[in-house]
């Protein structure tokens, strides 16, 4: 049933090639990407696999990997995608030997694969879990693990009708769960090869926050005003926070869409009343009269959080919030929307009072109203985001510590 699911998806994938400029780079680097291998792979090499998604399961990974590249030179690093949304923003990331995309999951594509690299060890990021590739990795006796995985009971893993299914997670030496629902599900399957470890991702972006980027234009676009910075914002989310600072001219506003093209910055534009300035095209002396700055190019926005009083993350109007945790790291609240439920550090921060949700503006009006006039307030409830980014800390420590290395 499964190669049946994956030959009607190649096909799918294959025609929307043909009409989807986005599709047609997957496409294309899924289908090349065994002969770039052949070319790169060094045969008396020994690597270590990282499979990503797209770029927030990258993120996840990134801290193991970098502590293996530092502390284990021995090894190389070969990391794949599926998604051109990670691959084209990290195919030059240097923490890795090799980046390309992973065929689909057919047997022949993971044999063909898995003939070319011969990883020692593997590692899939989050809800990675590739049926062929990984039987063909157990029956090889390669280890591998599952990293920052968190499970759920509508997963088809504890359905009826996925019995064949859970076979898959049968292939794993170890699964690093970010919460103790995932160890009690998976015990219920009888997998109890099992840690409780935490989310990768509060070691990066604690990572982030040491190491951040001096930034001089947002410096001097911020001045003394107070900033509101929305990261990874959709065009529901604009309507929201642009409508409300149109009005509050008293604070600034700094906008990261999530999809930085003409068409979408233009009609963030189209809305906005207020002298702005898109960051590509700032000077120190432009900026200075601004109130609002569009950030319209990618890897700024981890470090802008750090200048604002107030973070918004966009998504949550949509297919779901993005990464929280780049804004709450820095101790300042974080805003998002409705759609939260399947994120785990969005309802923490919300039991702890470090996030808010809303879900339309005279909510969020009523919040910012509330921050605007109360420092105090505004101070507490971005200590507790920062606090308890802190207190999560140390996920990658317990990773390396149970792994064969």
């Amino acid at each position: 049933m499964y190669e049946i699911v994956i030959a009607f998806y190649t096909l799918g994938v294959a025609i929307a090639s043909l009409f989807n400029a986005k599709v047609k780079k997957m496409w294309k680097g899924e289908c090349q990407a065994i002969s770039m291998l052949k070319q790169q792979v060094d045969s008396h090499a020994r690597y270590v696999w990282f499979h990503a998604a797209s770029l927030g399961e990258f993120e996840q990974g990134r801290p193991i990997m970098e502590r293996i590249k530092r502390e284990h030179p021995e090894y190389k690093i070969l990391l794949t995608f599926f998604s051109p949304s990670g691959y084209e923003v990290r195919k030059n990331y240097e923490g890795a030997d090799i980046i390309c995309y992973l065929p689909l999951d057919t047997h022949r594509n993971a044999r063909r694969f898995l003939n070319v690299v011969h990883p020692e060890m593997s590692f899939f990021i989050k809800y990675e879990f590739w049926w062929n590739y990984l039987h063909i990795l157990k029956s090889r006796g390669v280890p591998v693990y599952s990293v920052s995985s968190i499970f759920r009971k509508d997963q088809i893993f504890f359905k009826w009708y996925g019995h064949q299914y859970r076979n898959v997670l049968k292939c794993f030496t170890r699964f690093f769960v970010q919460n103790e629902t995932s160890r009690q599900l998976l015990a219920q399957l009888h997998i109890n090869n099992v840690e409780i470890t935490g989310d990768t991702r509060f070691d990066r972006v604690i990572s982030i926050n040491q190491q951040a980027k001096q930034l001089p234009l947002v410096k001097a676009f911020k001045q003394d005003y107070k900033v509101f910075v929305a990261g990874s914002s959709w065009p529901p989310d604009e309507d929201i926070f642009i409508d409300f600072f149109n009005r509050h001219p008293e604070w600034k506003l700094i906008i990261a869409p999530h999809v930085i093209g003409e068409d979408h910055l233009q009609q963030i534009l189209s809305k906005l009343n207020r002298k702005t300035v898109r960051y590509t095209q700032a000077t120190e002396e432009n900026v200075k009269e601004a109130g609002c700055l569009i950030i319209d190019c990618f890897g700024l926005l981890s470090s802008i959080y750090g200048y604002g009083e107030v973070a918004y993350v966009g998504g949550g109007f949509g297919v779901g919030i993005h990464n929280v945790l780049e804004a709450a790291v820095w101790n300042v609240p974080v805003i998002f929307g409705p759609n939260n439920r399947r994120f785990q550090e969005a309802q923490d921060l919300l039991a702890t009072k470090g996030g808010h949700q809303i879900n339309d503006l005279s909510e969020f009006e009523q919040l910012m109203t509330a921050y605007m006039s109360d420092d105090q307030l505004r101070q507490t409830d971005g200590n507790s985001a920062g606090n308890y980014v802190r207190s999560k800390a140390g996920a990658t420590d317990k990773i390396l510590a149970a792994v064969l290395l």
